[in-house]
């Protein structure tokens, strides 16, 4: 009985492994050069399950930390597609609409596509006092649609008015 057990808790054991190896099977990127190369950190952190991580890019989250969590508690892996970035200044700040596509597969292999509009925003770093704040996520509007990632791509976005 005792080896019964030990092999199934060693059997446990190896498929919790499994799953967080593939959670880290992607290199580790956290870069916030610009609006482009932080959305992709975004969908990084997601891939490796670090939520902690991806929702503290927001500078404003609308869901607590626990729902944003449960969002994708299905998720399985997401790949993300940017488009042509542009920048505007307004008011001491730096707005860069960022066009996405998303495709999300779930457990099961479902997958979903997404599309829309990720705001980033930095304060002018010169005129910042601590704590620093650096280039954040400001809001965000996206929508399921049909067809293939590719193809979702908005063309451009605005930055706020």
């Amino acid at each position: 009985m005792k080896i019964i057990i030990t092999l199934f808790l060693t059997a446990v054991a190896l498929i919790n492994s499994c799953f967080a190896v593939v959670a880290q099977d992607q290199a580790y990127s956290d870069d916030r050069s610009d609006g482009a190369a932080l959305i992709r950190s975004l969908y990084n952190a997601i891939n490796r399950q670090e939520y902690a991580r991806a929702y503290s890019y927001f500078i404003k989250p609308a869901d607590s930390y626990q729902s944003f969590v449960k969002g994708y508690s299905k998720t399985v892996d997401v790949q993300v597609i940017t488009g042509k970035v542009t920048t505007e200044g307004a008011a001491g700040s730096i707005y860069a609409p960022v066009p996405v596509a998303v495709k999300s597969t779930e457990k099961g292999g479902k997958a979903r596509v997404f599309a829309g509009c990720y705001i980033t925003r930095i304060v002018n770093a010169a005129i910042q006092e601590p704590p620093f704040t650096p280039l954040h996520i400001d809001s965000a509007e996206l929508e399921e649609v049909k067809g293939p990632l590719e193809q979702a791509l908005p063309k451009v976005c605005h930055s706020p008015s």
